[in-house]
């Protein structure tokens, strides 16, 4: 056997090539995988990072042991069979896996769910078909070494072939086969890939291989019950499902709205309201900026919105202040595209497919307002999140102009994402002011340079026509906002730990939300998934 595959190095050498694009395409499925259940932040990529370097690890040993063992090549082409399979079945089982772990912790833990959901998910789901693709560089060193005085040379070979695939697979799901096909056909491709290679092998050595078989079986079943799966496979009012380079999104009608979130559990990332009155969200709290601003007595104001999405706002201050002239920047083009397709966004409101703090860096406009809503969840930008980027919109505020920013994981915990938040914002704004949105989390921050930004939204708001923005500001707003005097929780550039800070905040709002349910469960135990009176 050692002669045949002697003589077939190139076979070997692609094995490798093709191992190390499956690893790199696994690693970026299970981010987009798990991001719609426990966001894309730094933390869920560093418990997928660090699950695959432990799987990886463990797989180079065992392989490198049973190489010497038993230096048979049909052991490497089943193991790489069975990783296939593995892979083949995810898009099938995998988001039934997740919701089943975080179902069963939600109920037994006190603290942490997001990391340890996150990590038990992906030990469950991916550790097994990459500790087996660990197997394959040390069994391949093996059966392509003649003797050890070219042992460097197809070592280097080797890795050279493994590192080639693994860029491959870096760029491949994230540019084409995500964004064009989704996450799950993805797993698809390379369990695909995996499968043909062990094929190959039984085929040209004359083996049979059942498990080539039942690879072949269960490629099939799962792409016809398993690709076109939905993350969120319980609903049954989606306009739209799909995926972006960098979003999960989904697009849901509601009988008075229709709303976009890039998280399958909850979230709210943009919202129409088929009546066109107020949303009854953040975004009417944040329309006090352009009246803080004198937006209704200048000729030509103007507003820039970070974060754009599918252009509530910059609708909502079309209906309500017509002279304002709005430019929206979103890194998103696919949820941009969303906008004009479901969310009815004006042609003539340009939107930028740009970073937020790239393009102000670039930009040499002044605006009245600039509204920054670029925190979704969990996952706050760090970039747009320290010092030197709100220097960077006071710069481009004009001298009355106003900043609002959309904090979404407003608690009473001490010392908590939105107090360091507020304390860097303090310290580039003299005047800040926050009102907490009824009903939810979220907080509105206003500041500026202007000491008279409160008076002036007020005075401007007694000149305005009776209609239900001026209703809402004198009922919600007005007597809520509360003036912000800045600590020293500064984050920088340096030192943002936006998501530990985040995943605190999260952690405790999902144990109050969950407290009922584990006490009922502790009571009950089993018993308490029979019980209707309790579910």
């Amino acid at each position: 056997m050692k002669n045949q595959l002697t003589t077939n190095k190139y076979f070997l050498y692609a094995t490798e090539f093709f191992a190390g694009m499956s690893v790199m395409a696994v690693e970026l499925g299970a981010s987009r995988l798990l991001a719609p259940y426990f966001s894309s932040s730094q933390i869920v990529w560093t418990i997928i990072i660090g699950t695959i370097m432990i799987a990886m690890a463990l797989g180079n040993i065992y392989g490198g042991k049973c190489a010497d063992k038993n230096p048979d090549p049909k052991k490497l082409y089943g193991r790489i069979a069975i990783a296939a399979i593995w892979i083949a079945l995810i898009p099938l089982l995998g988001k039934y896996v997740i919701l089943g772990i975080s179902g069963l912790l939600i109920l037994t833990i006190s603290s942490g769910f997001l990391i340890v959901a996150a990590f038990i998910a992906c030990m469950v789901i991916f550790v097994v078909p990459l500790f087996l693709l660990g197997t394959v560089t040390p069994s391949l060193a093996r059966y392509t070494m003649d003797s050890v005085d070219d042992s460097g040379r197809i070592v280097g070979t080797l890795g050279a072939y493994n590192t080639i695939g693994s860029i491959i697979g870096t760029f491949l799901p994230t540019f084409v086969t995500i964004p064009s096909v989704g996450t799950s056909i993805t797993f698809l491709i390379f369990a695909a890939i995996l499968l043909l290679i062990s094929i190959l092998y039984f085929v040209t050595t004359k083996q049979k291989s059942i498990r080539c078989v039942v690879g072949l079986i269960v490629l099939i079943i799962t792409t016809i019950f398993g690709a076109k799966d939905s993350f969120a496979f319980w609903e049954d009012n989606l306009l739209y499902e799909g995926e972006s380079v960098y979003n999960y999104l989904q697009v849901k009608d509601n009988p008075n709205s229709v709303v976009l979130s890039t998280n399958v559990l909850f979230g709210v990332q943009s919202i129409l309201m088929k009546d066109a009155e107020l949303t009854g969200m953040y975004y009417d709290y944040a329309m006090a900026a352009p009246l803080m601003a004198r937006v209704p007595e200048k000729e030509a104001p103007k507003m820039l919105v970070l974060g754009m999405g599918t252009g509530t706002y910059a609708k909502q201050c079309r209906k309500y202040f017509p002279n304002m002239q709005t430019t929206g920047v979103e890194i998103d083009e696919k949820i941009t595209d969303l906008a004009g397709t479901y969310f009815e966004l004006p042609d003539d409101i340009p939107v930028v497919t740009y970073d937020g703090r790239a393009y102000l860096n670039a930009d040499q406009e002044r605006y009245d307002v600039i509204l920054v809503d670029a925190y979704q969840d969990i996952t706050i930008p760090f970039q747009m999140s320290g010092v030197e980027f709100f220097k960077l919109v006071a710069e481009h505020l004009t001298p009355d102009g106003v900043m609002v920013v959309n904090m979404n994981m407003q608690t009473d915990e001490p010392d908590n994402i939105c107090d360091y938040l507020e304390d860097t914002i303090a310290s580039v704004f003299p005047y800040v002011y926050t009102v907490d949105v009824a009903g939810n989390t979220n907080c509105e921050l206003f500041a500026s340079a202007d000491p008279k930004m409160t008076e002036t939204c007020e005075t401007q708001t007694a000149q305005m026509e009776e209609n239900a923005l001026k209703s809402f500001m004198q009922n919600r707003v007005f007597g809520n906002l509360v003036a912000y005097e800045g600590g020293d929780r500064i984050l920088t550039d340096d030192k943002a730990p936006v998501e530990l800070l985040g995943i605190q905040v999260i952690d405790s709002i999902i144990q109050r939300e969950v407290v009922y349910y584990q006490d009922a469960f502790r009571e009950k135990g089993l018993d308490l998934f029979f019980d209707g009176n309790v579910l």
